[in-house]
């Protein structure tokens, strides 16, 4: 019998101090039925193993829904589908269908990888002069708390079409448990307490999410209260029933088209009709004997991941050693450069042209090995974007799956800040995200996360706006080795990064590479973040080369899959409650 056939509430399971997949969880209490299920195992320090099948995501219940999927036959696809609509229930800051993302999909036996883009799009009626007043200043509040800074979300376009072409269940067998989840309720944990309380502001200031996220008097909720979301639960069940007509047309669009309108919003019916998704040839490049395949344009990621592995290719950056201050020197004079990159040629391509071929050609990485110095820091005002001639929330979530045939999804998707713009379309349940953010509001001007943009990235109707989201499989021998992607706005693309440097080059075991210290650079504002955990010598030898060093929150919070022939081994981040990875 599956493990969802009898729900009762559900408590979400919340990890304590090294969120190292199930293997950390040491007193987790999951209620099915009348009945308690108690895991705990003391060994923290290695990845979590599993022989046929794995799943690593931010949220334990979600995890647990997709491995479900894959003992019931289903393959990766079906399992990131299920886990991808349970996340909506589950982890409500990030997991979404009012959203969107990107999708990497490796199928072994066609020897193929997909990247499926379900990237929001601006409304049709949207321009560039849109979140500025009447002096040409940028207005914050229209792109982030407004009608207008919802994008028209393909998160469930984007699902349908990776199940139907690459999955083998159907949309209502993958939603099931998700609507289960909405309908009978869970149990809030300390995490969703807290971030619930936390943003209180902003989320109770549209009563129709109110309704939902705090009490009937307006308090926040306690641990163990219930959350119960009958509307969302019924919003699912239309997909279920109609797939993403059920959600594009008819009631649920025609609610989500009305209350973006009473909040002051310009998306239409048509707008939701005409979403369409797009499948895109990945990027890819190679680093060290690997090959490293991640999401195109309009990500960002992939391509500064593997411009920025080009140039620390010219290091021996094993020898140098694990976050040493030569090693984390060279990686961060490589950030600026990269970044410097991104605010001038990265946007939609199918409305600007991205110089793709030459930001990640290995001419151009040595042309900027070239213009870094070995022991100085050079000042961010004096990198500028190669002449090439031609904003992201800490809220996103990924998660990653394998499954016993060695198929693999990479999948990382977002509301944009937490809890999106806070609005849920009155009468569906769903939080919509407030993405055109990530549009350059002005030429130069930082959005919320101090990326700069330029020209490339304007707001236009029907446009995709730039995103950090870096969905990653690395490839051994043709074959996967590595999944892993995180959520972390601007740093997502460096917290990517050092996981990928640090199973390579450092030789860590997954566990490790996830656990280690991050550090961050995007160029301006011009200091490094670091972790607290970062040795303080290795800071003050830092600073001695002429770096600006600040210590930061926690940087992302990855989860991967490595692919051996010992098996498979996994790790959830440390850094956020709740996750966990889970095989069988």
């Amino acid at each position: 019998m599956s493990f969802f056939s009898q729900l009762k509430p559900i408590v979400i399971a919340t990890s304590i101090a090294l969120t190292l997949g199930i293997s950390s969880f040491t007193s987790i209490q999951v209620q099915a039925a009348n009945e308690q299920s108690i895991y705990s195992r003391a060994d923290t320090s290695q990845p979590v193993w599993a022989q046929h099948g794995m799943v690593a995501s931010q949220e334990s219940l979600a995890t647990r829904i997709g491995v479900d999927i894959l003992k019931q036959g289903g393959n990766a696809v079906d399992a990131a589908v299920a886990v991808g609509f349970a996340l909506s229930v589950t982890l409500p800051r990030a997991g979404n269908i009012g959203g969107g993302g990107f999708m990497l999909v490796h199928l072994e036996k066609e020897h193929k990888t997909i990247a499926i883009d379900y990237r929001e799009t601006a409304p049709a009626k949207a321009h560039k002069d849109i979140f500025l007043n009447e002096k040409g200043d940028v207005v914050k509040k229209l792109s982030r708390e407004h009608g207008l800074a919802v994008g028209v979300p393909g998160t469930v376009m984007g699902f349908e079409l990776a199940l139907t072409k690459y999955g083998t269940m159907s949309m209502s067998e993958v939603i099931k448990p998700a609507i289960a989840l909405a309908d009978k309720g869970i149990l809030i944990n300390s995490d969703l307490a807290s971030s619930l309380d936390g943003l209180k502001r902003r989320i109770s200031q549209w009563p129709s999410s109110a309704k939902i996220f705090y009490k009937q008097n307006g308090d926040s909720f306690s641990v163990n209260d219930t959350l119960v979301q009958k509307d969302l639960a019924h919003s699912l069940s239309l997909i279920a029933k109609g797939g993403s007509k059920g959600f594009y047309q008819g009631e649920t669009a025609e609610k989500i088209v009305k209350s973006i309108a009473d909040a002051g919003g310009i998306m239409s019916m048509e707008d939701l009709k005409n979403y369409k998704v797009i499948e895109r040839k990945p990027v890819s490049g190679q680093y060290r004997g690997y090959e490293i395949v991640s999401m195109p344009p309009p990500s960002s990621g992939g391509i500064h991941i593997i411009e920025m592995l080009n140039v620390l290719e010219h290091y021996p950056i094993e020898k140098l050693g694990h976050n040493t201050a030569q090693t984390l020197h060279l990686m961060t004079e490589t950030m600026k450069h990269a970044y410097a990159d991104r605010s001038e040629y990265l946007g939609d391509p199918d409305f600007n042209p991205v110089p793709v071929d030459k930001l990640i050609s290995q001419k151009y990485a040595d042309s900027i090995a070239k213009q870094i110095a070995y022991n100085k820091a050079t000042p961010s005002e004096e990198i500028k974007p190669g002449d090439l001639s031609v904003y992201e929330s800490n809220q996103t979530t990924h998660y990653s799956v394998v499954d016993k045939w060695g198929n693999a999804v990479s999948n990382t998707y977002t509301l944009n800040f937490s809890y999106g713009s806070g609005l849920v379309a009155a009468g569906t349940g769903i939080l919509l995200n407030n993405e055109m953010d990530d549009f350059s509001a002005k030429a130069g001007i930082p959005n919320a996360y101090g990326l700069i943009g330029g020209e490339a990235n304007a707001v236009e109707g029907h446009k995709r706006p730039l995103s950090s989201m870096s969905p990653t499989i690395v490839m051994k021998d043709g074959k996967p080795f590595l999944v892993t992607g995180s959520p972390g706005g601007s740093r997502i693309i460096t917290t990517t990064l050092q996981v990928i440097m640090n199973v390579i080059d450092h030789k860590l075991n997954i566990a490790e590479a996830t656990a280690a210290p991050r550090i961050h650079h995007q160029w301006f504002p011009d200091y490094i973040g670091v972790e607290t955990s970062l040795n303080n010598d290795t800071i003050t030898l830092l600073e001695s080369k002429g770096h600006k060093v600040k210590t930061s929150s926690a940087m992302g919070s990855t989860q991967s899959i490595v692919i051996s022939d010992k098996g498979l081994f996994g790790a959830s981040d440390p850094r956020r409650a709740g996750s966990e990875t889970l095989g069988h």
